[in-house]
């Protein structure tokens, strides 16, 4: 193969980008217009000489690229007078009057777009290029979107709350000023979605004339609101609703219609419609912060051609507090839009995003004093065992029951034992301490709402699915109600139960149907939740919250108290609870756990100080440092580190830590910064009981002896071992002066090297065929080649790179194939790479030969042989099972049953799947794949 220089590599990958996005890329002699209606021109003449690339549609010039190789990534900028320049000029043949208006850099993997005729032209970067037809569509327009942005009228404020008005308008002067992002702060229940619907009318309407505005969520619970919204939505300036006069679509499947105007959408679906893949609507259910699931690394987002960058001209984030991060945030970046992020709850990181470009700012506080919001009063409920916990004493019958299954049996208590207020309802489950706050609570509501006939709408947030179902009974039976006043609501698909053998004893009921009838409806009065109906869900006539859960977020925290802030009028209020004097005044939160005076904290990211270095921090932390940044900085480092190392490395660095495994280092770090853990240490300072606030100097004195305890694991040699393995994981990367070439070849290229480098490693294997097992298999007891492990593998390889650094696989590799003449792919890794010299080596391979494609050809000589055999094949199901396993043996040479419980196989199943498909067989079938498919 020839190596190509950067700069055709570049043109070769622009070339690439330009076809996916419609294009016909054409060199200078071969123009031919009648090809596409968008052509790319390479190398096209001016007057300043030949640009890169010239874009004609419908045989009109609109655009220049300017290509630079990929090294220029990070000054692609200082190109863009030299881009300009070719804009400016005098095309041959065209004799264009005006510079062309469309101008790119690019290095085929970053590209930047300037419209010249935007108000202050500014370069920004785009996924791809933009379609021809896009480009036509802008040109044939006298001005561009945001030029068009400069007219918008003046806001008619009728109907609009204050915090309303400064929203939209501060909105449209950053949208005026070309600001990419910008994040709207407004208090649950002071109309965010509102603001964002009168927003996107004044964006579609003339003179704007967006194009397209894509309205993201992450439920589907809050896409269907937000339809609901947007359908009733009128404007105060037109006495047509806004889907009379928009296009207003729920996107539900991967078809998206081409008249909308406004589409709804979780980021769960619009991700799986980049990816043109299918999405279970299970995974809709839930918001991607709250997954407990996903990916290790997330599946880049591709071009599509159907959906491509330039589709939405604006995107609004519903809750953007949970969806801008991870795999999630390649979804926005793929867009060529404006940015807008709604929450009520704004952290660190959602400030970063948004490059702390905050149109509004308007807190609970200041909604409940415009009367937006209701504030809240908080009655405390404290019991002995929540407090204090209690004490389980040897010899005793006490009462198991399983979680799931509610299956109970008696058993005698084997020693004493002590259990905490934050152990019930987990591992400990004391009915009478549930059955303590709900009958006061039950006692006490006279106090609360003094003159009510009936229970307020209560919501009660339960630590499990175990626990609420205790609440629930105990609820119904504390009241006397039936089983329509209490109900658990949830997010989730219904909840339905099946026998051991999968059949349908119960229909869960619709949770849809349990939330509409607890917003609208006299019953239920009592619902009581674990998962997200903390978030998006309103529920006006909420009036009291009551917590049987600590929570130590304070966004989430402030989410869960913004399902009591709405307000809610007489009339309407009266409709579900008809003893109501007046409109709800405020609401308020039974606090039967103390979660009104734990300690909150913002989340933020693990690591805060990502400009120190590891050895720093380590050292820091070493001579006393004990402030949170620092400690969750070395943790989260630390974490990072340990999914880089071998199990070698772990060893050495357990060994100078005292026996400490890294991991074990990390866990202590993160617990010594723990609220609840510094909480409860501060009070053993300070001598005080349970539930007393010992105060912030006792908390810091906690803080500094819990970490100072784990910091003893730390000194000079295991910091250094660290830090000397940690650069070898890591690289630094320097923008020196312009290198030159001197040589351009592999250093086995020519066969007298190549014999005398495959030499050396085959001389290398036999000396110690005895000492490596690996090794002594193979030459030894082929027989036994199945029994081969990853580990021995990984072991060989290891020692290879500490003696022989030079026998590198994929450099010997290279070697092999110059003198086998081999042309085909390279391995998967060096440790297929290995395997697959090994074999050559010993001579089971006559040429070399990649691992992976010995594991397919092997396989298919299996299967054949097994079919040929008899009736008994494999049906399909099994067949996609094979193959899964064969490509993990193409990775790894052997599979073990507990790599079925590994990815990519959990997430098909696991070993009970293998298991319920092959039965006995399943150990046959391993053991044979193992054998046949590395002979």
């Amino acid at each position: 193969m020839v190596n190509q220089n950067p700069e055709q590599r570049a043109r070769d990958e622009i070339d690439a980008l330009l076809i996916k996005a419609g294009w016909a890329v054409q060199d200078k002699k071969k123009v031919d217009f009648s090809a596409a209606p968008g052509i790319a021109v390479r190398e096209y003449q001016t007057d300043v000489g030949p640009a890169d690339y010239v874009l004609f549609v419908d045989k009109q010039a609109v655009g220049v690229i300017e290509a630079k190789p990929e090294s220029w990534g990070e000054r692609i900028t200082t190109v863009e007078d030299q881009a300009q320049g070719y804009a400016n000029a005098t095309l041959k043949w065209v004799n264009n009057s005006q510079a062309l208006r469309f101008v790119y850099e690019s290095t085929g993997v970053i590209t930047r777009f300037t419209d010249g005729r935007d108000p202050s032209p500014r370069s920004r970067e785009v996924f791809n290029f933009h379609q021809p037809a896009t480009l036509l569509k802008w040109h044939r327009e006298s001005k561009s979107l945001r030029g068009r942005l400069q007219e918008l009228p003046p806001l008619k404020t009728d109907g609009l709350r204050d915090c309303q008005i400064t929203a939209i308008t501060n909105l449209e002067a950053s949208l005026q000023k070309d600001k990419p992002r910008a994040l709207v702060q407004m208090a649950t229940g002071s109309g965010k979605t509102f603001t964002a619907i009168t927003s996107s009318y004044r964006l579609l309407k003339e003179p704007v004339s967006a194009n397209r505005i894509l309205f993201l969520v992450d439920t589907k619970n809050l896409g269907e609101q937000a339809e609901q919204e947007f359908m009733t939505f009128l404007p105060n300036d037109d006495n047509r609703k806004f889907t009379e006069l928009y296009a207003v679509q729920r996107l539900q499947n991967q078809y998206i219609a081409k008249d909308a105007q406004v589409c709804i959408s979780t980021i769960q679906r619009m991700y799986s419609i980049l990816k043109d893949e299918p999405l279970d609507d299970a995974l809709e259910e839930q918001n991607p912060a709250e997954q407990i699931t996903r990916p290790k690394e997330p599946v880049p987002v591709a071009y599509n051609a159907r959906i491509p960058p330039e589709f939405f001209d604006v995107i609004i984030i519903d809750e953007c507090h949970r969806s801008i991060y991870n795999l999630w945030r390649q979804v926005l970046e793929y867009f060529d839009a404006y940015l807008v992020g709604l929450t009520a709850t704004p952290d660190n990181r959602t400030y970063g995003f948004f490059r702390k470009n905050v149109v509004s700012e308007y807190n609970h506080e200041k909604a409940v004093a415009d009367g937006v919001n209701v504030g809240n009063e908080i009655f405390v409920i404290e019991t002995e065992k929540t407090k204090q916990g209690g004490k389980l004493t040897a010899n005793e019958l006490v009462e198991k029951r399983e979680r799931t299954t509610r299956r109970k049996r008696w058993e005698t208590q084997d020693e004493d034992q002590a259990y905490t207020g934050k152990q019930l309802d987990r591992d400990i489950v004391n009915p009478d301490q549930i059955r303590k706050v709900i009958s006061t609570f039950r006692d006490k509501l006279p106090i609360i709402f003094p003159g009510r006939k009936e229970i307020p709408k209560t919501l009660i947030f339960a630590k499990t699915d175990s626990h609420a179902d205790d609440i629930i009974q105990t609820v119904r039976e504390e009241f006397g109600e039936s089983n329509q006043f209490c109900k658990k609501v949830t997010y989730r698909v219904a909840n339905d139960k099946t026998d051991a053998e999968g059949k349908l004893i119960e229909k869960g009921e619709d949770p849809k149907s349990v939330l509409a009838q607890f917003r609208i409806d006299y019953y239920p009065r009592i619902a009581v939740t674990v998962d997200m109906i903390a978030t998006g869900t309103d529920v006006k006539a909420l009036e009291c919250l009551l917590f049987m859960r600590d929570v130590k977020s304070k966004n989430y925290f402030e989410q869960m108290k913004g399902r009591g802030t709405r307000t809610l009028d007489k009339d309407s209020l009266q409709k579900v609870t008809p003893s109501a004097q007046s409109a709800k005044t405020h609401y308020v939160i039974v606090d039967a756990i103390g979660v009104t005076k734990s300690v909150k904290t913002a989340s933020q990211p693990l690591i805060t100080k990502p400009g120190v270095a590891l050895k720093d921090l380590a050292m820091g932390v070493m001579m006393g440092a004990s402030d949170s940044d620092t400690v969750s900085s070395l943790a989260g480092r630390l974490a990072r580190l340990d999914k880089q190392l071998d199990d070698k490395e772990r060893a050495r660095i357990s060994a100078k830590a005292g026996g400490t495994p890294l991991l074990s280092i990390v866990g202590e770090l993160f617990n010594a910064i723990d609220g609840d853990r510094i909480e409860q240490k501060a009070l053993e300072i300070t001598g005080l009981p349970q539930g007393t606030d010992p105060g912030e100097t006792a908390r810091d004195q906690a803080q500094k002896q819990l970490v100072s305890k784990v910091a003893n694991v730390f000194n000079g040699e295991l910091i250094e071992l660290i830090d000397s393995i940690r650069r070898d994981k890591e690289q630094t990367i320097v923008h020196d002066d312009l290198d030159a070439v001197l040589k351009a070849e592999w250093a086995g290229e020519t066969t007298e090297n190549a014999e005398a480098l495959t030499q050396e490693f085959a001389d290398y294997l036999q000396q110690h065929a005895d000492q490596i097992e690996a090794l002594n298999i193979y030459f030894h007891t082929p027989a036994r080649r199945s029994e081969v492990t990853y580990t021995q593998i990984k072991a060989l390889l290891e020692q290879l790179r500490q003696e022989r650094p030079k026998l590198a696989p994929l450099r010997i590799w290279q070697a092999y194939a110059h003198l086998d003449n081999y042309k085909g792919d390279n391995p998967l890794t060096e440790l297929t790479a290995l395997v697959a010299l090994i074999r050559r080596v010993c001579g089971l391979d006559s040429t070399i030969t990649p691992f992976n494609a010995t594991v397919r050809k092997n396989f298919q000589r299996w299967i054949l042989s097994y079919h040929a055999g008899g009736s008994n094949k494999f049906n399909e199901q099994q067949m996609q099972w094979l193959h899964l396993i064969r490509d993990h043996i193409a990775s790894s040479f052997h599979v073990e049953r507990d790599d079925l419980e590994m990815a990519p196989f959990d997430a098909q199943g696991g070993l009970g799947q293998v298991y319920q498909l092959f039965g006995e067989r399943m150990d046959w079938v391993l053991d044979e794949l193992n054998r046949e498919l590395v002979a």
